[in-house]
């Protein structure tokens, strides 16, 4: 199977071959200001060299798009809300928690109706269906685009939620709908706002994703396209119209997942240095180690499949400040081939000290031959400062652990770092994220309480959903491997009650990727 992986970050945006296993060709070109144009470059860059001019089996792009317009309140669309659990939470309605400036380009219209279900899974109230008629016909009126629908413990059943798609599908069908449970877990204000992210970014996902087809057909390529998600999987492009939120974290996973791949280590610790950030993070399985607390987004509150990572501002293209010198957090981005010293600019970067230290061969080493050593050192010491303490605060053991040290800005990296058994470099380390892309799988996950059964077949019942799930999303399932499981009793429930989390990865099935096409 030969795959294009393409991961588009603050300074670079990378492109890699992977045929029979094995990297054939990779290229790095800066980031644009408008993404898509920096996609066609690196892509028309790849395919220059002749041993990467061949037909390929898909296109697969992890994408910062859809983080930073949540970040940056850009390209963002107003939505309508609809909460079903009244009248518990009547005190707490959707945005209450949003940042004052997010919520006011976003926030359009808010409708809160009776129904949804207890903790148990018993209904609360009956479902209000005339207030859902009339809430499809306010919005319909008013021309929005996009609504998101929450109901309380929809994870358990999420039968309110559905019936108000389909009563949104009978009275506004243009109107595209975000149901809360197939997003988030149990949390109704966490939940609910990962579905109110997920509306507003729709139009920007409808855009985007037509954006990379284009550039993927200008660029010669017949081939489908899929797009990277925060736990290191893949979801087809019109699966990514529909859930834009799911590639929030995609970069910096795709650099955990490609670093597992070139190293062949399973489990280890992963730094990933950038051009602008260092993400950290732990690699269990050969996958990220999930988040299971809350993750917030551009400051907002959301619980969904996000891997744990820490990210700090240290990166190729950070600023060297030197009265005291401090690197980072500020950092030039993808303007460093025009910022830096070593390329005729006027800025000091940490690129600048690693050319100077002689770390690094690149841009015009004699610009930076009068940097006194004295700050050199004293800058690098900073970088490692930071990095030993914060890989250190992402352990979740006492000894010393391996850790893969990966991106164009691994050069800050050094040999040794307290609670670190070795420091593993790998061949195309600094397009990792792009291989991690090319490589990504499938996934699925159940995450539901069961009743009336023992552990063993409570997570067997799990798991036979979740493959479903993971089939149904295009995996091979002879291909599938359990990556993650989580049992807790709930003793507030009868019928020995337990909430089982299971989550499946497996490789694309072949028959897929033609149908996708």
């Amino acid at each position: 199977m030969k795959r294009i992986g393409i991961d588009v970050g603050g300074t670079n945006t990378d492109a890699v071959l992977i045929a029979d296993d094995r990297v054939i060709h990779s290229v790095k070109s800066a980031t644009t200001a408008d993404v898509t144009s920096g996609i066609l470059a690196a892509l028309k860059a790849l395919r220059a060299n002749p041993a990467a001019a061949v037909p390929v089996d898909a296109v697969v792009i992890g994408t910062t798009h859809f983080i930073n317009a949540v970040v940056q309140r850009r390209h963002l669309q107003r939505i309508g809300a609809v909460r079903i659990g009244m009248p518990a939470s009547a005190s707490l309605p959707p945005f209450c928690d949003w940042p004052a400036d997010l919520a006011a380009l976003v926030n359009d219209e808010i409708f809160m109706l009776e129904g949804g279900h207890d903790y148990d899974g018993r209904p609360f109230m009956p479902l209000d269906t005339d207030g859902l008629k009339a809430a499809a016909r306010a919005i319909k009126a008013k021309g929005l685009r996009a609504v998101a629908i929450a109901s309380s413990f929809s994870p358990l059943d999420p039968s309110c939620e559905i019936t108000a798609r389909e009563i949104f599908a009978e009275i506004c069908p243009d109107v595209a709908v975000t149901l809360s449970h197939d997003l988030g877990r149990i949390g109704l204000l966490e939940r609910e706002n990962a579905a109110l992210l997920n509306a507003a970014l729709h139009d920007l996902a409808v855009t985007t994703v037509t954006a990379f087809r284009k550039a993927i057909a200008e660029a010669g390529l017949d081939a489908p396209l899929f797009l990277t998600q925060n736990d290191g999987t893949v979801m087809q492009a019109e699966t990514a119209t529909a859930f834009p939120v799911m590639s929030f974290a995609s970069g910096a996973t795709n650099s955990m997942r490609g670093a597992a791949y070139l190293s062949g280590l399973d489990d280890a610790m992963v730094v990933d240095v950038g051009g602008t950030t260092s993400d950290i993070g732990q690699l269990r399985h050969g996958f990220p180690r999930e988040a299971n607390a809350v993750v917030e987004v551009g400051g907002v509150r959301t619980l969904f499949r996000m891997p744990d990572l820490l990210s700090i501002g240290l990166g190729g293209g950070s600023h060297v400040e030197q009265d005291p010198v401090r690197v980072g957090p500020l950092s030039v981005g993808y303007r460093l081939t025009s910022e830096a010293l070593v390329f005729g600019g006027d800025r000091l970067t940490a690129t600048d000290i690693a050319v100077a230290a002689g770390l690094i061969d690149l841009g015009d080493r004699a610009r930076v031959a009068h940097l006194p050593r004295r700050l050199i050192e004293a800058a690098l010491a900073d970088a490692h400062r930071k990095l030993e303490s914060d890989i250190d605060r992402m352990k979740t053991e006492a000894g010393d652990v391996p850790l893969l040290a990966v991106g164009g800005g691994a050069f800050l990296v050094p040999e040794r770092l307290s609670g670190i058994s070795e420091i593993v470099r790998v061949d195309h380390g600094d397009c990792a994220n792009a291989v991690g892309a090319a490589i990504a799988q499938v996934s699925g996950e159940a995450d539901q309480v069961f009743r009336d059964m023992t552990r063993d077949e409570a997570i067997a019942a799990a798991r036979g959903i979740a493959e479903a799930r993971a089939v149904q999303a295009g995996a091979d399932r002879d291909a599938l491997k359990m990556v993650d499981v989580e049992d807790m009793p709930i003793a507030y429930l009868p019928g020995n009650a337990l909430r089982v989390r299971v989550r499946v990865a497996g490789a694309i099935a072949e028959p897929n990727i033609g149908a996708a096409a």
